[in-house]
């Protein structure tokens, strides 16, 4: 491979303030505006805070079909439960990927009173032919998720996909072929990842700054939507630890007919999607 093969900065995308939910305050890295370059990532939120006021609301009872949502806990703890009678808790480091398909009711309420509550929710699209599949869940704990040491302390918690090194994360995404790395660098470290040129990629940074490709430079909290390439290179800009998320994914390239909690191919789908909701058959 040459240095022509790293993949360069395409967009840089400033994480918005908003709520959501009973009142969650939380950042908004990618939504409607980004979901052709990001594709097959539908949203992204970001939440941190130490103010209870800020997240004690929770996400109260509400519906998804047609895609996943990703919940990976940095701190704090949340608890879900569904009218499929699933219910859990995941705490600092933890990580739930849930498969909405055809149609679930779920709840993310916090599990605490106090204290700080940071972390991520992706929104995953489905491809046509598996939006309609039944609802599913892989709950990881924490300490079950590999960690790659590399050189200068350089730390790839592996979520999902595999890294160029070898190591396997323990969810299966299917379709979208998705990779979920959480890498910590020490100041002046640098790390190169393959990724598959089929795969779309973005960098999400939580913590400190990076530069990208040795040009673009994207500090905390933004994303940093990649172009193509072969691999992603990036290196601490700044005296304290970065925090970085690498997610990647296979580009469906279909319609999309996006309605709040729904995302199907077809208006249609999107309004079949309300009535089954209201008629109970979730």
């Amino acid at each position: 491979m040459t240095r022509n093969d790293i993949r360069p900065v395409r967009h840089l995308i400033r994480g918005e303030r908003t709520s959501d939910g009973a009142g969650v305050r939380l950042t908004r890295l990618l939504g409607h505006e980004t979901v052709e370059a990001a594709d097959p990532f539908l949203m992204l939120d970001h939440f941190d805070t130490e103010r209870a006021d800020d997240y004690i609301g929770g996400f109260p009872s509400h519906p998804h079909r047609g895609f996943e949502t990703v919940t990976y806990m940095l701190d704090g703890r949340m608890r879900h439960g569904d009218n499929k009678g699933h219910s859990g808790v995941i705490a600092s480091g933890d990580v739930q990927w849930m498969t909405a398909g055809s149609g679930i009711v779920h709840s993310e309420m916090p599990e605490q009173e106090e204290g700080l509550m940071r972390g991520f929710q992706l929104w995953v699209n489905l491809p046509a032919r598996d939006k309609m599949t039944p609802a599913r869940y892989q709950e990881i704990p924490a300490a079950t998720i590999p960690v790659e040491t590399r050189g200068n302390g350089t730390r790839v918690k592996v979520i999902a996909g595999a890294t160029g090194e070898g190591t396997q994360g323990p969810i299966d995404s299917g379709a979208t072929e998705a990779r979920f790395l959480d890498i910590r660098l020490a100041p002046g470290a640098r790390i190169e990842e393959a990724v598959p040129a089929a795969l779309n990629a973005l960098l999400v940074v939580y913590d400190g700054a990076i530069v990208v490709g040795e040009v673009e430079k994207v500090a905390a909290v933004n994303v940093a939507i990649l172009g193509e390439g072969g691999r992603v290179a990036f290196e601490n800009a700044g005296r304290v630890e970065a925090g970085v998320l690498l997610i990647a994914g296979k580009p469906l390239n279909e319609p999309i007919a996006w309605g709040g909690p729904f995302v199907m191919n077809t208006r249609d789908e999107v309004m079949q999607a309300a009535r089954d909701y209201q008629a109970g058959r979730f």
